[in-house]
């Protein structure tokens, strides 16, 4: 007679857990990015009160008959499906379609293996991109986790006009710059038909060198590996060293400032391509800064919440690929997340001296395009919360919450009458 009451229970208990989700969306219907939740119920156990049989040839056949006990729990899924944009600040990105920012801190970039894929699963999703350019001179987030793209390793570009861009996945942050020692011709002001040569200075962006980028631990003949730039540690002064006060070339070190980080106006980012471009204080020039990298995951509605609107791809999720907005890795030569070259020699040893190539690398590092994943830039992602639904989806809760307590009571009552009897 009890069986009622286990039943009610177990409902009970299912719908309180459906409140809970409810309660979320409901709290986060004002938090930017926010991805709703919903609770799928399925019923419970069930025990045999009578099996079934198939029929004989004289008697007809009988259905099982089963008694539940209660519902529970089935799942609590992830709707990842895109909502409305809000207008926000000229850096926020929104994505629309599939696809996240990496983020994470500045030491992540140090465990990524362009040989091992799982090692990008060290990042962090997220779908907020309320992104600015810090005092350390890192783009970041609302949180402060420093934003991961590719980088711009020099100021040219190639035929085709496009900047050269590293392969290596990053923290985004702006080049340095310092004071290089040059020499201007200017009108003699004693004597205006006559010019003089005077020393002077003028200021260059100070992107990583190759040297910056070989592996600490490889002999000086060995190739150059292109492993992550060490962020943390800024680089080194060239050889072209300056006076900070009067411009003149020193060797005396105490007299030098430290590199740092060069000054930008007017930050853009390309809703097409994810560049990163600013006009350098220093030098009055338009300079790409690097280019946002997008994560992929094989089922956006798999991945774990971390909180702060974080999440990870973790199981479930599925494997994690890094795309590019707008296909622009094709025209950056891009194909692999931290490729590097290695030497190789043919077995008829034709080539002693090895000749440098591409390692392949597995499945999983390379640059994918974003299947129709587009950016919005000066827009944040609004959630996908519809208060109307998570309201009527409350009053069913309640009422079922309600009918649940009504059967405990019932079955109280009627096993009070069973102990009554005797009296």
């Amino acid at each position: 007679m009890t069986g009622s009451m286990y039943a009610s229970v177990a409902g009970l208990r299912a719908h309180m857990q459906k409140l809970s989700v409810i309660g979320n969306n409901v709290a986060n219907v004002n938090t930017q990015g926010y991805k709703k939740q919903r609770t799928m119920f399925r019923d419970s156990v069930y025990s045999m009160y009578s099996s079934g049989g198939n029929g004989t040839s004289t008697v007809g056949g009988i259905n099982p008959s089963q008694i539940g006990y209660g519902s529970m729990v089935g799942s609590i899924d992830l709707n990842m499906s895109s909502a409305s944009y809000n207008p926000g600040n000229p850096t926020d990105c929104a994505l629309v379609g599939d696809g996240f920012f990496l983020v994470g801190d500045k030491t992540v970039a140090n465990t990524i293996d362009g040989n091992d894929p799982s090692t990008l699963k060290s990042l962090t999703l997220t779908r907020v991109g309320d992104f600015q350019f810090r005092a350390d001179g890192y783009l970041c987030d609302g949180k402060g986790n420093v934003v991961y793209g590719f980088l711009a390793v020099n100021e040219g570009t190639d035929e085709k006009g496009d900047p050269t861009v590293s392969d290596q996945l990053v923290p985004i942050r702006l080049p340095y710059w310092e004071r290089v020692p040059t020499t201007e011709t200017v009108k003699d002001p004693d004597n205006p038909d006559q010019t003089i040569t005077r020393d002077t200075f003028k200021y260059e962006i100070r992107f990583p060198t190759d040297e910056e980028k070989r592996d600490p631990n490889a002999g000086a003949t060995d190739p150059v590996k292109k492993i992550p730039i060490q962020d943390v540690n800024k680089p080194q002064h060239s050889d072209n060293r300056v006076d900070m006060e009067t411009g003149a070339a020193t060797e005396d070190e105490s007299k030098m400032e430290d590199l740092d980080f060069a000054e930008f106006s007017n930050i853009t980012i390309s809703p097409d391509t994810g560049a990163i471009t600013g006009i350098c204080r220093e030098g009055d020039l338009p300079v790409v800064i690097g280019y946002l990298a997008i994560g992929s995951v094989t089922n956006p509605n798999g991945v774990t919440h971390t909180g702060n609107s974080y999440y990870k791809c973790q199981d479930g999720a599925g494997d994690l690929r890094i795309s590019m907005l707008g296909g622009v890795q094709k025209d950056l030569g891009i194909t692999n997340v931290n490729s590097y070259m290695v030497q190789q020699e043919d077995n008829n040893n034709n080539n002693p001296g090895g000749t440098t190539d591409k390692k392949p690398l597995p499945p999983g590092t390379a640059i994918l395009s974003t299947g129709g994943t587009k950016m919005m830039v000066g827009f944040l992602e609004a959630p996908n919360v519809d208060l109307a639904e998570e309201i009527s989806e409350l009053i069913t809760t309640q009422r079922g919450y309600q009918a649940n307590t009504r059967i405990v009571t019932v079955t109280d009552s009627m096993l009070e009458e069973l102990v009554n009897m005797k009296r």
